[in-house]
């Protein structure tokens, strides 16, 4: 069994490219309404983050339900994708030195998709 991040934003088009922006990785588009995305994925170093569009996945609610959990790999990249989430999102914990020898911060991106950021020196 394999669990994958599903997160539904409005303008799926235009979001996707905000959060490979963010995270790197590539776009591969599955499902299209004309011009309108509605579903596609972004492909990362050995996971996938699945997105659709407001008009296919019809969300009740918009918010912090779900959080997704990030291991990232470098210090550097840490402050870049929690700088950049911060940027036009919420910071919910700002980043700090965890008692695991690392970084940890949570932050909602400017979807409201709520982020636990984790940066392990060891």
């Amino acid at each position: 069994m394999i669990a994958v991040p599903f997160i539904v934003v409005d303008n799926c088009k235009e979001e996707i490219k905000y959060y490979q922006n963010v995270l790197g990785g590539e776009i591969a588009i599955l499902r299209k309404q004309g011009e309108e995305v509605l579903n596609a994925d972004l492909q990362l170093e050995g996971a996938t983050i699945k997105f659709a569009d407001t008009q296919a996945a019809k969300p009740l609610l918009r918010g912090d339900f779900v959080r997704v959990f990030l291991k990232i790999e470098t210090e550097e990249a840490f402050r870049s994708i929690y700088g950049q989430f911060a940027l036009e999102g919420q910071i919910h914990t700002a980043a700090y030195e965890a008692p695991f020898d690392g970084l940890l911060a949570i932050v909602a991106d400017r979807n409201a998709v709520c982020w636990v950021l984790s940066y392990y020196r060891a």
